[in-house]
C-alpha cells in the first residue's frame, strides 16, 4: 500500500505497467500476435468448412471429384477446366482414389500447414541485421498477413496448389543445405508452375550456378516424365496451349493479373497484342532480374526472390488470383528517407493484397484501367520501379526521425502518452494519406450500408424524434420544407448546396491544412476520424427514417424526387447508401467540423466568419430538403464535439507552431538601423 500511495494510486499502477521491462512488453506483444495469427487461421478454416460442400474446394472437385477431369480417359485439357501442367496432373492422379470427405479435410489442413511454413521461412529470411524485436515478431505477423491475403483465401476456397510452388522456392533458397538440393526444389516448383523457371537465371547470376543447373535439370526431368506418361496431354499443354494459354477462365477476366490479361482488357487482340505482350514481358523479365540480382548481392535475398516472383506474375500468360503471393513478399523492401515514408510501400502492398480493388480506387470509368489491374501494377512496380534502399544506403538503418511536439503533462496522473499518440509536427506522406483516406471512406460506406435497419424500426424511431421535437417546439421541418419549395430559386440553391458541398469543403479544408499547417492537419484529421466513427455507431444502434421517408407526413423530397411509399426500398438510392443513416447527421457534423477548424486556424476575422457560414447553410439545406430532422443536426454537433474531445484526451491540445524567427545578422553584414517611427503612427 505504501508503494501504491507513493506511485499515485491507480494512475501510478498504470504507469508501472507502462514502465514494465522491455523484455516483458516484447513477450506480451509476441503472445498477442501469435494469438491473432491463431484466430485468423481458425477463422479461415472455419469459413471454408462452413461453406456448403458444393461451393467449396471447387477446383479440387473439378480435378479429382467423381466426375473430375483426372478420372476421364481422354485428355486432361479437352474441357479446358484443368489449368495445371501435365506433371501436376500426374502428381494429383493418385488422389482420385482417396475418400472424398477425407481428401477435403486433408487438403484444407494441409494448405494451412503450408501457409504456416511459408510464414515461418519468410520471417527467418529477413535481411540482416534485424533487431531482436523484429526477429521475434516477424513470424506471427507474416502468418497473419498471409491468412488475410486474397491469394491465400482464394487458394483455401478453391482448393488450389498455388502456395506449394512459392514454398518450394523459399525452401530451395533459404532452408535446405546444398545447392543441388535447393535447385531441385526450385525445378520441382517450375514443373508445377512454369514461370518459376525465371528463378534459374537469378541463381546463375548470383554465383549459385550448381543450383541453377539443378533447377533446369529437375524441371526437364519432371516434364519428360510427364511427357512419357501422358504424351497426348503434354503435346496439348506445351504446343497447342503454349504453356497453358487458353486454359481455365477467359484470359481477359479480372482474375488474370498478368500483362497478357491487361492488354486483352484494354481491347488489344491478335498478332499486335501477342507481339506487344512478348516485348513488354521480355523487358519486365530482364529489368526485374537485374534488380533482383542487385538486391541479392546486397544481402537482401528475400527481396530479390520477391522481385523475381513479381516479374514472373507479369510475364505469365495467366496469373490467377491464387498465384499472386509474390507481391505480398515484396513488403520486406525498404523505401524512403523519412520514417513516415517507410510506411507507404508496406501499407500499399498489404492493402492491395487484402482488400478488393473497389475499396482502393473510386468506382469511376476513368479509374477502370487502374482498378482492374491493381495487383498487376503492384507487381510491375516491385519488379521494375520501386526504389528499394540498399543496405549500404545512408538511410537504410537510420531514416530521418519524425519531429514531435514537446511532451505534455499526463491527463491521468503520471501516465505518459504512448508514442503512437504523440503530437507530430511534420507533414505526413501524401500518398499514404490519400490511400488511407480512400480506404477509410470505402470502409465507412460499407459499414454505413450494412448498418441499415428495417423499415418499421426506422419509421418508429422517426415518430419518436418527431414527438420529441414537438414537445421541445423544434418541429419546424414541415414549414421550412414547404416554404423553400414555394421559392424555386432558394429551393435550387439549397438542393445544390446539399449535394455539392458535403465533400468539397472538408476535402478543401484538409488539403489547405496539409499544405500550409501540417500539425493542424493531423489535429483536424484525428478529430474528424473520431467523429465519423461515433457517427457510424449511431447509425448502427438507431436507424432513423428521415422526414422525406415518413409516410403521411407530407414532406417533399427536393433532391431525390417523389418517393413511392408502396415500395419497401424507396427506389434506386437504397442500393448505394443506407437511407436510414440519419442520426446523427454527419452532413451537418462534417460542416460544423469545417466551421470550427476554419474559425480556429484562419488568420483573418472575415475568413472565420465565412467558415462559420458553411454549417449555417448546411443545416438549412438538410432541413429544407427534408433529409434530416433538427435533432439529427444536434446529434451531428454532439459527435463532432466528442471527436475534438477524444483528440484532446488522447493526443493533447492542438499544437501551436510559432512562426519561424528571422535569421540573425552576420558580423560582416550588420543589421541596418531601424528608421524612427513618426509620431502618431502605430
Amino acid at each position: 500500500m505504501a508503494n501504491a500511495e507513493r506511485s499515485g494510486g491507480p494512475a501510478g499502477v498504470l504507469a508501472g505497467v507502462a514502465a514494465a521491462p522491455p523484455g516483458a512488453r516484447l513477450r506480451a506483444a509476441r503472445l498477442g500476435l501469435w494469438l491473432i495469427a491463431s484466430v485468423l487461421a481458425i477463422r479461415q478454416v472455419a469459413a471454408v468448412l462452413a461453406t456448403p460442400r458444393a461451393d467449396r474446394l471447387t477446383d479440387l472437385e473439378t480435378w479429382v471429384g467423381p466426375h473430375g477431369v483426372l478420372h476421364v480417359n481422354g485428355s486432361l485439357y479437352d474441357s479446358t477446366r484443368f489449368t495445371g501442367t501435365p506433371f501436376s496432373g500426374l502428381v494429383l492422379k493418385p488422389l482420385t482414389n482417396a475418400a472424398e470427405g477425407a481428401l477435403g479435410w486433408g487438403w484444407i489442413f494441409g494448405t494451412l500447414l503450408l501457409v504456416v511454413a511459408l510464414g515461418l521461412i519468410a520471417a527467418r529470411a529477413l535481411p540482416q541485421p534485424a533487431g531482436r524485436r523484429t526477429s521475434l515478431l516477424a513470424a506471427p505477423v507474416a502468418i497473419s498477413l498471409l491468412m488475410l491475403s486474397l491469394p491465400v483465401r482464394n487458394a483455401f476456397w478453391l482448393g488450389q496448389t498455388s502456395v506449394l510452388p512459392v514454398l518450394l522456392v523459399l525452401l530451395g533458397c533459404f532452408t535446405v543445405r546444398g545447392q543441388r538440393t535447393g535447385g531441385a526444389l526450385i525445378g520441382l516448383a517450375a514443373a508445377l508452375q512454369p514461370t518459376m523457371l525465371l528463378f534459374a537465371p537469378l541463381l546463375w547470376y548470383t554465383e549459385r550456378r550448381r543450383a541453377a543447373a539443378s533447377a533446369g535439370l529437375t524441371f526437364a526431368a519432371c516434364t519428360a516424365l510427364a511427357w512419357a506418361a501422358m504424351p497426348h496431354d503434354s503435346t496439348a499443354y506445351w504446343i497447342h496451349h503454349m504453356a497453358g494459354v487458353g486454359l481455365g477462365g477467359p484470359a481477359d477476366a479480372l482474375a488474370n493479373q498478368s500483362l497478357h490479361g491487361a492488354l486483352l482488357r484494354l481491347g488489344l487482340a491478335g498478332p499486335l497484342e501477342i507481339a506487344l505482350f512478348l516485348a513488354l514481358g521480355a523487358a519486365v523479365a530482364v529489368l526485374g532480374l537485374r534488380r533482383a540480382v542487385t538486391y541479392a548481392r546486397d544481402g537482401q535475398l528475400l527481396l530479390a526472390v520477391a522481385v523475381t516472383g513479381c516479374a514472373a506474375i507479369a510475364v505469365s500468360p495467366t496469373a490467377w488470383q491464387h498465384q499472386l503471393l509474390w507481391v505480398l513478399l515484396a513488403v520486406v523492401g525498404r523505401v524512403g528517407r523519412r520514417v513516415s515514408d517507410r510506411y507507404v510501400w508496406p501499407v500499399a502492398v498489404i492493402l492491395v493484397m487484402t482488400l478488393p480493388a473497389k475499396m482502393l480506387l473510386p468506382n469511376m470509368a476513368a479509374m477502370n484501367p487502374l482498378r482492374d489491374n491493381v495487383v498487376l501494377l503492384a507487381a510491375l512496380a516491385a519488379a521494375t520501379a520501386v526504389p528499394f534502399l540498399s543496405r549500404t544506403a545512408e538511410h537504410y538503418r537510420a531514416p530521418v526521425a519524425t519531429e514531435y511536439a514537446p511532451a505534455l503533462p499526463a491527463r491521468l496522473g503520471s501516465l505518459t502518452l504512448p508514442p503512437l499518440l504523440r503530437r507530430v509536427l511534420t507533414r505526413p506522406n501524401l500518398l499514404l494519406e490519400l490511400l488511407l483516406i480512400r480506404v477509410t471512406y470505402a470502409a465507412y460506406s460499407q459499414v454505413r450500408l450494412v448498418a441499415r435497419g428495417d423499415r418499421a424500426t426506422a419509421e418508429r424511431h422517426g415518430h419518436q424524434i418527431h414527438s420529441a421535437e414537438h414537445a421541445l417546439h423544434l418541429d419546424i421541418e414541415h414549414w421550412v420544407n414547404h416554404t423553400v419549395v414555394s421559392l424555386p430559386w432558394l429551393n435550387r440553391f439549397l438542393s445544390f448546396y446539399y449535394e455539392t458541398f458535403h465533400f468539397i469543403v472538408p476535402l478543401t479544408v484538409l488539403a489547405v491544412l496539409y499544405a500550409r499547417r501540417p500539425a493542424d492537419y493531423r489535429w483536424a484529421r484525428s478529430a474528424l476520424g473520431f467523429a465519423t466513427l461515433i457517427g457510424l455507431l449511431g447509425f448502427w444502434l438507431y436507424p432513423l427514417a428521415p422526414p422525406r421517408l415518413m409516410p403521411g407526413f407530407g414532406f417533399i423530397d427536393t433532391v431525390h424526387g417523389a418517393q413511392d411509399f408502396a415500395r419497401p426500398d424507396y427506389g434506386a438510392m437504397t442500393a448505394v447508401t443506407n437511407q436510414y443513416a440519419a442520426m446523427p447527421s454527419l452532413h451537418f457534423g462534417w460542416s460544423l467540423f469545417c466551421g470550427i477548424v476554419i474559425a480556429v486556424v484562419a488568420p483573418r476575422w472575415w475568413m472565420k466568419a465565412l467558415g462559420l457560414l458553411h454549417p449555417l447553410f448546411t443545416v438549412s439545406a438538410i432541413i429544407a430538403t427534408a433529409n434530416h430532422w433538427v435533432l439529427d443536426a444536434v446529434g451531428g454537433a454532439a459527435v463532432v464535439c466528442a471527436g475534438f474531445g477524444l483528440t484532446y484526451a488522447l493526443q493533447g491540445p492542438r499544437v501551436r507552431v510559432p512562426a519561424p524567427a528571422a535569421p540573425p545578422a552576420s558580423a560582416e553584414q550588420p543589421t541596418p538601423p531601424t528608421p524612427p517611427v513618426p509620431q502618431g503612427s502605430s
